[in-house]
């Protein structure tokens, strides 16, 4: 049987992807359409449906968001591990000594939106995940869905009771990049800064820092991902995603 150590490969466990199946047969059902209709619609193929449907194959968490966009309804309702036992539910203090119960409002499936570093027209937008997960005591968040999947990372989850502030940190062999965003508003969105690092010809690196948006996935009626130009018809939402973060302030931008 697969464990939540599978999710770090993009697949879901067993038990989750039974539990997606299901759900999706109910929503064919109800709706009455067929498979081959919904996987046109997740801009699947049929036959990746129908393995997973049929439990051949495992899910995976692109397949599964491609179908949650395509029906409007989340199909991950385990994708929260409950708290384990007492004494180890409480992250570590480095991160900010926060129980699994007081952060359940954060986790979520996001859209993650910042100014593309190469086209100053465009914005870049890929998937977030937040959850708690048991083997590190701690909420952690998974990137997906990035045209430079190379880049995609899974890092820790700070919420220190001193700032107010939420940070999301990557420490990989040293190198460090870090965002700090707001705790969500009402409607559950997320603002602030990322620093991190440009990539340049060869193996230029040039230190770089932006705004950035965290839009829970249900709020946005017809999503898109990747390299956002302006004649994409979720531009103007994006761009006042990311203007919000500068005008109300959730963060400055000094000049030199």
């Amino acid at each position: 049987m697969q464990t939540p150590d599978k999710l770090n490969d993009g697949q879901l466990s067993d038990e989750q992807s039974r539990e997606v199946a299901e759900t999706i047969r109910e929503e064919i059902a109800r709706r009455r359409i067929s498979r081959q209709a919904l996987a046109e619609q997740a801009k699947l193929s049929l036959s990746t449906l129908e393995k997973a449907l049929g439990g051949r194959r495992p899910f995976t968490l692109a397949t599964t968001v491609r179908l949650e966009q395509a029906l409007g309804v989340s199909l991950r309702k385990s994708m929260v591990v409950p708290s384990p036992a007492a004494g180890n539910d409480v992250a570590p203090d480095s991160l900010g000594s926060y129980s699994h119960r007081a952060v359940t409002w954060i986790e979520d499936v996001y859209i993650t939106l910042r100014p593309s570093f190469g086209d100053k027209d465009a914005i870049f937008a890929y998937r977030t995940e937040i959850a708690w997960e048991p083997k590190v005591s701690s909420l952690v968040f998974r990137e997906g869905e990035r045209t430079d999947a190379a880049y995609e990372h899974t890092g820790e989850v700070a919420v220190p009771h001193q700032s107010g502030f939420i940070y999301l940190v990557i420490n990989k062999h040293g190198q460090h990049r870090v965002i700090t965003v707001s705790r969500p508003t009402v409607n559950g969105e997320m603002y602030g800064i990322i620093s991190s690092l440009r990539a340049g010809p060869g193996s230029q690196l040039t230190p770089i820092a932006a705004p950035i948006a965290y839009v829970p996935l249900k709020n946005v009626r017809e999503p898109t991902l990747g390299r956002i130009a302006p004649d994409n018809p979720n531009h103007a939402l994006y761009r006042s995603h990311l203007r919000r973060t500068v005008e109300e302030p959730f963060a400055l931008f000094l000049p030199g």
